[in-house]
């Protein structure tokens, strides 16, 4: 095994108790830190910390900041991470993946654990990545954390940041075990931290979301062993439960259906809850016809065991890219008068399902409704699809000409043209090659920052996107051989191109205009063919490796993007097309925007809402964000599109960044009305956390920047009261 770098600065020794890691973030236990990813197990985002109110919020102060990365960062860098904080020590990542603990009450660094030469040559990129943190173990008088990155699960002893021997190979797992034959050549990884359960720690997985798409099958790590003590099948094998809802054979190639973003874990019960996302393709299933369990389901499994106790699938068959984003809330309501133990979950179409936790069953209703089927050769649409009648949804769900943007009458015209050409009925409407309005778009609605719920209140606080998208279906190309059984092999290239590259970088490569996947219609300008091969290979920041598809086949997508004339036989060269043969592709992922790139729906574009789930109602919903030259113009409060959660307190606030004007706010949790920003050096795309360390209440946020187009950023930033104050 290659050297390990480490830098340690301070080691602290000292005993600890043989206990979980799983405080509960409550009333009753006085926590007044956060132990884990959201705060707590049931994934609340609320703490019951109160020094900071609403009468003294508006003197808030810098108390640290902590610069992660001391290199220059690529410019879709991100940094997403929710980091925890336990016995005074707080642990976070880095844009480039390290891991790192400070002082919670300082910032002051303890421990670095860098895995760039550790895992060099794994196919594990470190330039552009996302995390959104890590988690914490104790037990038999120790501390681990555990964190993943690239197809790796990493144990790290929680007082050194030193690999633990004892754990896999040498302190590392493969998140590939028990995926089976198929998955060993593709793309496996997970951004979010896994769920604790006693000595297991229970994972999902990020898998593509095209026709390679590895499966999502659930598992749980002994963390003590590193071997994998349990699995769900989210695409069920022979002899289990909802096989009849895939084709016949579909375990054998079927992707996907993967909980990507987090679970929550009710330990009374030991049940762990896991959302999960849409089987692969995504937006085309004529090859996977059938409702499609587990995917997009909330699924509730006995924790020490992975038995299926119920789901609840939010969509059928799903065609929209509609994956639950965030874990779901644990909370007690009193419904109709009587106290009901619930799970409430967000989702991307801006709906609240709040089911019974011991059941499944709805607790708010929720009708079958019908929708349109698809036109698209080979596909079978679900006729009907599960709506929530309460709560009401907390993002808008059509897009009609009279919600055109009316910042400017040129905006207005411009979008009016565009919208006249698209097919935009709402909800569920399938995917056309005319070109579909998905709204609220592909990330929502509710995203991954997950949604904040006051346990005493049963109140949900959360942010919502309203940001339009445009999905156009394109029929794949095919290459066809010429006389003497030639191609050209940049058409064998481009087939290939269109079925696994196309969905990102769009089928003229002229990449998203965010800069979130780039332009490449240049690349042999910029790189050298070797370059590009090894940039295939190895996988590329957000670009994962490719190099299941062999060499040769690597070698036609080149030709096709450097436009090689050259011609070769296929089959006496091994190339003869094994694509999919899916029928269509897509042309990208495409924001709806007006001619200055502004959203083109009517403002608000992004805002912050409170939801009694109690009575299924929603109380406020205000505007979050702003543009600085629209306020100039006069266009105030529109709000902006929005990445990371809020966090709402005892002391009657919500601390929330997540805005594309990259300020951190607070906002009056019982009216919405904002009480305070700061500007912060990067975007602060990520939920905050709210700790207590000697005896002064803090608010720190990761700004990572880097989505939207917004510069990068590796600065962690702590807020809190003046000394004099607190």
């Amino acid at each position: 095994m290659k050297q390990v770098r480490i830098k340690i600065v301070v080691v602290f020794t000292f005993l600890l108790a043989a206990c979980s890691s799983n405080d509960r973030l409550s009333k009753d236990s006085g926590s007044r830190e956060w132990p884990t990813y959201q705060g707590d197990e049931a994934r609340n985002q609320f703490s019951y910390l109160e020094q900071i109110t609403k009468d003294n919020v508006g003197t808030l102060e810098v108390a640290w900041t902590y610069t992660s990365e001391n290199v220059e960062l690529g410019e879709r860098s991100q940094m997403q991470c929710n980091p925890i904080v336990k016995d005074g020590i707080l642990y976070g990542t880095s844009p480039t993946l390290k891991v790192f603990a400070l002082e919670a009450a300082t910032g002051s660094p303890l421990w670095e654990f860098d895995p760039k030469t550790w895992l060099e040559g794994e196919g594990v990129s470190f330039g552009i990545s996302a995390n959104r943190g890590v988690a914490l173990w104790e037990g038999q008088g120790e501390k681990r954390i555990l964190m993943s990155i690239g197809g790796w699960l990493l144990c790290l002893e929680g007082n050194t940041g030193l690999p633990i021997e004892s754990f896999g190979e040498g302190g590392r797992t493969s998140l590939k075990l028990d995926l089976g034959e198929r998955a060993q050549d593709l793309h496996v990884e997970s951004r979010t931290p896994g769920t604790v359960f006693e000595d297991l720690l229970i994972m999902g997985t990020r898998v593509s979301e095209n026709v390679d798409a590895a499966p999502g099958h659930i598992r749980a790590f002994d963390i003590l062993t590193g071997e994998v003590a349990w699995t769900f099948h989210t695409i069920p094998q022979k002899g289990e439960y909802g096989l009849e809802t895939w084709p016949i054979g579909a375990y054998d190639w079927a992707g996907g259906a993967n909980s990507w973003a987090g679970m929550s874990v009710d330990r009374d019960r030991a049940m762990v809850y896991a959302p999960t996302g849409s089987a692969s393709f995504d937006f085309y299933g004529g090859n996977r016809v059938g409702d499609n369990l587990f995917a997009n389901c909330i699924i509730a499994l006995d924790a020490r065991t992975g038995e299926r106790k119920w789901h609840f699938q939010t969509v059928h068959h799903d065609i929209w890219d509609r994956d639950l984003p965030a874990p779901p809330n644990l909370v007690t309501l009193e419904i109709d008068g009587v106290k009901r133990d619930a799970v409430a979950q967000i989702t991307k179409s801006g709906h609240v399902f709040v089911l019974d936790r011991d059941t499944g069953a709805p607790l708010h209703p929720v009708e079958e409704m019908p929708f349109p089927r698809s036109d698209l050769q080979g596909e079978v649409s679900s006729p009907t699809q599960p709506l929530p009648i309460k709560p009401e949804p907390f993002s808008r769900q059509r897009f009609d000409f009279k919600d055109v943007t009316n910042i400017s009458e040129e905006a207005n015209r411009y979008v009016t043209g565009i919208l006249a050409n698209l097919r935009s009925d709402g909800q569920f409407i399938p995917p056309s090659k005319e070109g579909t309005v998905i709204f609220p778009g592909f990330d929502g609605g509710g995203e991954w920052g997950g949604a904040s719920v006051e346990p005493d209140t049963g109140i949900m606080y959360v942010n919502g996107n309203e940001m339009p998208w445009i999905m156009t279906m394109v029929e794949t190309k095919r290459a066809t051989a010429r006389a003497g059984g030639s191609v050209r092999l940049a058409d064998l290239g481009e087939e290939i191109y269109q079925n696994r590259c196309a969905f990102c970088h769009g089928p003229e490569r002229q990449g998203d205009p965010t800069g979130t996947f780039p332009n490449i219609q240049s690349v042999g300008t910029k790189l050298k063919k070797d370059e590009i091969l090894a940039m295939l290979m190895e996988g590329k920041g957000f670009m994962p490796s490719f190099r299941q598809l062999g060499k040769g086949r690597l070698e036609a997508v080149i030709a096709f993007l450097l436009n090689s004339t050259e011609e070769v036989d296929p089959h006496a060269m091994g190339l003869a097309s094994n694509e999919a043969a899916l029928p269509y592709s897509h042309t990208g992922y495409n924001r709806f925007l007006d001619q200055e790139g502004y959203p083109a729906v009517k403002p608000p574009w992004g805002t912050l809402n409170a939801i009694d789930l109690n009575k299924g109602e929603i109380l406020w919903k205000v505007p979050l964000g702003e543009f600085e030259a629209l306020a100039m113009r006069g266009v105030e409060k529109t709000g902006t599109e929005n990445y990371g959660g809020p966090v709402a307190t005892a002391g009657g606030l919500i601390f929330i960044a997540a805005t594309k004007d990259e300020h951190i706010r607070a906002f009056d949790k019982e009216t919405g009305e904002e009480l305070w920003k700061h500007k912060l050096p990067a975007g602060g795309y990520a939920t905050p956390s709210v700790y207590e360390a000697g005896e002064r209440q803090y608010v720190v946020i990761a700004c990572g920047g880097g989505k939207m187009g917004t510069a990068p950023g590796s600065r962690y930033v702590a807020f809190a009261l003046p000394e004099e104050l607190k």
